[in-house]
C-alpha cells in the first residue's frame, strides 16, 4: 500500500519513502537534535517578490505617518493658544460684569470706586413677636445666596440661639454675674449688661469695618424687652454709633396673630412711630407670623381709614375713643411706612423684604447720610471752639506771673516759667519724666509725697537761717 506524501510542519511535502522526524522529546535540549528553523521566520521565502513588494509598500507608507503626526500635534498646539488667547478677555468680562445673585440686591455704587459699607439691620419688637426667629431665617436666605452676614447678638439673657453669631454679648459680660454682683432683677440685669458692653463697642465697630468686604449686611438681634434697648442710654450709643459710619434701618417685628384686635394693633403702631422718631432712620414693619394669619386685614386698616373705623365701631370700651382719634393722627405716618409680610418659619415673603431694604438704604444715603454728616460737622466745630476759649480763659486767668527773689538752690530754668508757661509746656520738658509719670497705678504715693517733703524741708531751713543771719547783723 502506497502512503500518500506527507507535508512537513515546515517547508514542502516530503516524498513517499522518506522517514519524517519525530519531534523532541521533553527530555531533550533546544538546539540537539531538533531540525533546524528557517532562517526567516516560518514559510517566509527571503527572494520571494510579492514579499518584497509589501515590504516596499509598507516603507513608502512609514514617512507620511510621521509627518501625519507632527501635524495633528501642531492643530493642537493652535487650538490650545486660542483658548489661551480668550482667557483674559473672559477674565475681563468676569470684573467687570460680576455675576448677579437671585433674591440678594445687587451691590450698592460706592464713592471713588471704593468696596460699599455694609448695611446694619437693627431687629426690634415686642417680647414673643418672633425676632429671634427672624433673624435665624434671614441668615439662612443670606447663607443660602452665598452672601454670608455678620451677625451680632445683644441679648444677654437667651439661653440659646438658633443662628451662629459672629459677635455675641454673652462673650464678654457674664448676665447672671451682673444680677448678683449689683442684686438686680431680670431687666436691671440686661439693662446694666448692655451698659457694660457699650463701653467696648468701638471694639465692635473695628470688627465690622475689617469685614465690611467680605459681608454685605449686618444683622444685629436685641433683646426681647423692647424698651431695655429703645429707651436706655446704651441703645441710643449703639445706634448713633452705628448711624454714623454706616447705612443702618430699624425692623420692627410685629406679631400678627396678636393684632387682629383693632386696639391692640394701634397701640403696635404707635410704639412704631415712637421708635421711628426716636432713632431717626428708615424704617420697615415686619408682620411676622403670616403662616397663621395673612397680614392683608392689617394692611387694609392702614390705607382705608373707612374700614378701621368699622373695626373699631364694634370695641364699646373707652379706649376705642382715644384709639378713634389716635388713628387720625397715624394717617401721615401709615404713608410713608414700609410694610412687609413675613414667615419666619416658613421663609415667605424675604424677597419682598429686600426689596423694601434696598429702598431703605436708598432713603439713608439721600436723606439720613447728610443729615448726620451736617450734624458731625456742627459738633466738632463746637469742640474746636469751646476747647479754644477753654484755653484763653486760662490764659488771661494765670497772666504772666513776675518770680520774686532768689532762685533756690539746685532748681532748673523751668523754676523760673510762669505757671501759665508751665502749664502749656507741660510734658515737653523731659521726656524721662513723662515717661516716669506714664504709669501712675504701680507708683507708691508715700514714698513720692516723702521724696518731695525732704528737699522742700532743706530749703525752708536754709531759708530760716539765712533770714536770722540777716536780722542778727541788722541788730549788730
Amino acid at each position: 500500500m502506497v502512503t500518500p506524501p506527507q507535508r512537513r510542519a515546515h517547508g514542502p511535502p516530503v516524498p513517499s519513502g522518506h522517514l519524517q522526524p519525530s519531534p523532541p522529546s521533553s527530555c531533550q535540549l533546544p538546539g540537539r537534535g531538533t531540525p533546524p528553523r528557517p532562517p526567516h521566520g516560518p514559510g517566509r521565502r527571503r527572494n520571494d517578490p510579492q514579499a518584497r513588494a509589501a515590504r516596499g509598500r509598507k516603507l513608502q507608507a512609514t514617512p507620511r505617518k510621521l509627518l501625519a503626526v507632527p501635524r495633528k500635534l501642531l492643530a493642537n498646539h493652535r487650538k490650545l493658544l486660542a483658548n489661551h488667547r480668550k482667557l483674559p478677555a473672559n477674565h475681563r468680562k468676569l470684573r467687570i460684569a460680576p455675576r448677579k445673585r437671585k433674591g440678594v440686591p445687587g451691590k450698592m455704587a460706592a464713592a471713588g470706586g471704593t468696596a460699599a459699607a455694609p448695611v446694619c439691620v437693627l431687629v426690634l419688637g415686642m417680647a414673643g413677636s418672633g425676632k429671634t426667629t427672624f433673624v435665624q431665617c434671614l441668615a439662612a436666605h443670606l447663607h443660602g445666596q452665598r452672601c454670608p452676614p455678620y451677625v451680632i447678638n445683644l441679648d444677654p439673657a437667651v439661653h440659646e440661639l438658633p443662628f451662629p453669631a459672629n459677635i455675641d454679648i454673652r462673650d464678654t459680660v457674664k448676665y447672671k454675674e451682673v444680677m448678683k454682683q449689683y442684686g438686680l432683677g431680670p431687666n436691671g440685669g440686661i439693662v446694666t449688661s448692655l451698659n457694660l458692653f457699650a463701653t467696648r463697642f468701638d471694639q465692635v465697630m473695628k470688627f465690622i469695618e475689617k469685614r465690611q468686604n467680605a459681608s454685605k449686611y449686618v444683622i444685629i438681634d436685641t433683646p426681647g424687652q423692647i424698651e431695655v434697648f429703645t429707651w436706655s442710654a446704651s441703645g441710643t450709643i449703639i445706634t448713633e454709633a452705628l448711624a454714623s459710619s454706616f447705612p443702618s434701618v430699624v425692623v420692627y417685628v410685629m406679631d400678627t396673630s396678636r393684632s387682629t384686635n383693632p386696639i391692640t394693633f394701634m397701640s403696635n403702631m404707635l410704639y412704631a412711630c415712637s421708635i421711628l422718631y426716636k432713632t431717626k432712620l428708615p424704617f420697615i414693619v415686619v408682620m411676622n407670623k403670616t403662616d397663621i394669619i395673612d397680614h392683608s386685614f392689617a394692611v387694609e386698616w392702614m390705607q382705608d381709614f373707612e374700614t378701621f373705623q368699622d373695626a373699631l365701631n364694634q370695641e364699646t370700651s373707652y379706649v376705642s375713643n382715644l384709639t378713634r382719634s389716635m388713628s387720625l393722627v397715624l394717617d401721615e405716618f401709615y404713608s410713608s411706612l414700609k410694610v412687609v409680610g413675613v414667615s419666619a418659619v416658613l421663609g415667605t415673603g424675604l424677597d419682598d423684604f429686600f426689596v423694601q431694604l434696598s429702598k431703605a438704604v436708598e432713603e439713608y444715603e439721600r436723606e439720613y447720610r447728610p443729615e448726620y454728616e451736617r450734624l458731625r460737622k456742627t459738633l466738632e466745630k463746637a469742640q474746636n471752639k469751646q476747647k479754644k476759649d477753654q484755653l484763653e480763659r486760662l490764659r488771661k486767668d494765670m497772666g504772666p506771673v513776675c518770680m520774686q527773689g532768689n532762685t533756690l538752690a539746685g532748681s532748673d530754668d523751668a523754676s523760673a516759667m510762669g505757671p501759665s508757661e508751665l502749664i502749656l509746656t507741660r510734658g515737653n520738658l523731659d521726656e524721662d519724666e513723662e515717661e516716669r509719670e506714664s504709669d501712675t497705678d504701680d507708683i507708691d504715693h508715700e514714698v513720692t509725697e516723702e521724696s518731695h517733703e525732704e528737699p522742700a524741708f532743706k530749703n525752708f531751713m536754709q531759708e530760716t537761717r539765712m533770714r536770722y543771719q540777716r536780722r542778727s547783723n541788722e541788730n549788730e
